[in-house]
């Protein structure tokens, strides 16, 4: 009887972390439990987790305990805390090898760097989250200090603000939606600026974010489809408001950030379909021609995704995706 109680208490777990449509709840709270840890070195307990993630401790403990069987996790007697274990480590391994390209990606990053104090990044979704892949910055730079696998949040960044105005519309409304649900203040900050940010992506094909993530740092993005990931990722810089305010965003950062996603859209595509192939060589930033067309984002004038358009079935909101 006793077993039985067992079983049908676990069916009942299952059951109850078996979400609505083709989302198992249980493996994408697995995911929220890993992204808590925003470094090897962190450690965390499940009290922690919880707080960071929002899960009950109980459902956290179950999670800890089943991702440290797999080895995702290690657990650490001494502290009672969690750290990043050897199978993440040896996952996210596989996905570096052959760094040439993202070299050459920095490289990039660092030529905008070199003439600008902030710091520049080459960053991808994750959720209602960037994750910065690369970063530059400026000797001088002050204020922003972001470093590779650094998040920043979708609702108060540049590059988030980017990022939602390059999907296409149906798409980024419905991320909005699922937004509010989880994020209500996030998705508050987003929705009153969705239409103008689309519109000056159109134009302009860029993003500017005055004071939002902090009232001493402006941000300008460009969001561009990576054939590689299946989704926009997005070369944006952060630059102390004092000495940027918008109007000199848009004169004298934005061309640069234009010019710098045009140089890491053709790495991109010339990677011939693998973000880590070795054979790229590195090309020279292109001269800035101010002429917008070139560079927009959007589903007219996309240079990444000429010649592979098809129809296509709508891709899931919590993948990220949307590409117009």
């Amino acid at each position: 009887m006793g077993r039985r109680s067992e079983r049908l208490s676990r069916q009942g777990m299952l059951a109850s972390e078996t979400g609505d449509g083709d989302v198992i709840q249980v493996v994408s709270r697995a995911f929220d439990v890993l992204r808590c840890f925003e470094g090897h070195e962190a450690r965390l307990g499940n009290l922690e987790i919880s707080n960071r993630c929002g899960l009950p401790r109980s459902t956290v403990s179950r999670l800890t305990h089943t991702l440290t069987r797999m080895g995702q996790l290690v657990y650490l007697p001494r502290d009672q805390k969690y750290r990043i274990g050897p199978s993440a480590v040896a996952m996210s391994t596989s996905m570096m090898k052959g760094l040439q390209l993202r070299n050459l990606i920095r490289l990039r990053l660092q030529d905008v760097a070199d003439q600008l104090p902030g710091t520049v990044g080459f960053v991808i979704p994750d959720r209602f989250q960037l994750v910065y892949l690369e970063f530059a910055r400026a000797a001088n730079a002050l204020g922003l200090h972001e470093a590779t696998g650094s998040r920043i949040s979708m609702a108060t960044t540049a590059a988030g603000h980017a990022y939602t105005a390059a999907l296409d519309p149906a798409i980024g409304d419905a991320l909005i939606s699922e937004m509010e649900g989880e994020l209500p203040d996030s998705a508050k900050m987003l929705t009153p600026r969705i239409a103008a940010n689309r519109r000056h992506l159109q134009e302009h094909g860029y993003v500017v974010a005055c004071g939002l993530w902090s009232p001493h740092i402006n941000g300008v993005a460009v969001p561009l489809w990576s054939p590689q990931y299946q989704t926009y990722v997005v070369t944006t810089i952060g630059l102390l408001s004092a000495m940027y305010d918008e109007q000199r965003l848009h004169r004298e950062v934005a061309p640069l950030m234009v010019d710098l996603a045009a140089a890491v859209g053709s790495l991109l595509e010339g990677a011939d379909g693998d973000i880590f192939s070795n054979r790229i060589e590195r090309k020279s930033l292109p001269v800035a021609t101010h002429n917008n067309n070139k560079i927009i984002k959007t589903e007219a004038m996309n240079e990444l995704e000429a010649g592979t358009r098809r129809p296509r079935p709508a891709r899931s909101v919590r993948a990220g995706d949307g590409r117009r």
